[in-house]
């Protein structure tokens, strides 16, 4: 594993470079530009603060539904559009793969890093509703670091297995796009986990995740201990498992292009 990583920061630059390229040509020719990563989590939180607000009643616990939505969707949009960008990385860059050398696992965590961007400029969003709703800023914040590296590394695992996967099978990319709305709705996005059915959530890695984004920003409290602790062990051996798959089939991807 530690020869993986020193090999990766020894692309460092091609890696970056991938990503800016990712991110330019997604808003090229396009007229609000890069400002469209405010628009699509924000859509998603008017349109869920309407359905939850005037149809189906959910208990916040006093906080206002749409900084409690937008505090859940934010990060799942991260989630979601690193995945899908990641699990296509290796095809949609062939003509790389296919040339010249340099470690592969680049791809993945290019697309990830480009997400990454849009997910910096949706947070503005969330600073802008923390302050309409004069929630405080609580230095439990601080703590969404360890958190928000927690989530890179169960993308960047998955991205490497299912990356892999959409090379021998390409149904893969269009089975996520199934897939990745389903697990929205299983993870406690847009709604508070049941404390009736708490226990089915542990197996579900970004249902901690989710919820500890809430705990730490808006209710300054530690997320619990005991489903963040499955959460991390989850989502580290999905990691391990993933990138140590991805090293060893190399030398298979030039050839299923």
């Amino acid at each position: 594993m530690i020869a993986i990583f020193k090999e990766i920061y020894k692309y460092r630059e091609l890696l970056l470079t991938l990503a800016l390229r990712d991110v330019k040509s997604r808003y090229k020719q396009s007229v609000l530009g890069i400002t469209w990563a405010l628009f699509v989590p924000l859509i998603a939180m008017l349109v869920f603060t309407f359905v939850f607000s005037k149809f189906v009643k959910v208990d916040t616990g006093g906080i206002p539904y749409p900084i409690f939505a937008y505090c859940g969707i934010l990060p799942w949009t991260f989630f979601a559009a690193s995945l899908n960008t990641s699990i296509n990385s290796l095809v949609a860059n062939g003509g790389l793969v296919t040339k010249i050398y340099f470690p592969r696992e680049v791809f993945p965590l290019a697309s990830i890093a480009a997400s990454f961007v849009d997910f910096c400029i949706a947070t503005l969003v969330l600073l802008g509703l923390m302050l309409f709703y004069h929630i405080h800023f609580h230095l439990t914040i601080l703590l969404v670091i360890p958190i928000l590296l927690l989530q890179i590394m169960l993308t960047a695992g998955l991205g490497f297995i299912f990356s892999m996967a959409n090379l021998f099978f390409r149904d893969i990319r269009y089975l996520f796009q199934v897939i990745i709305p389903l697990w929205m709705f299983a993870t406690p996005v847009v709604y508070p986990i049941p404390e009736k059915f708490r226990w089915l959530y542990i197996i579900n890695p970004m249902a901690p995740i989710i919820s500890s984004y809430r705990s730490l920003i808006i209710e300054g409290s530690l997320p619990d201990m005991t489903t963040f602790s499955i959460s991390i062990l989850i989502s580290l051996t999905i990691f391990i498992i993933g990138a140590l798959w991805f090293h060893r089939a190399e030398y298979l991807f030039a050839e299923n292009i």
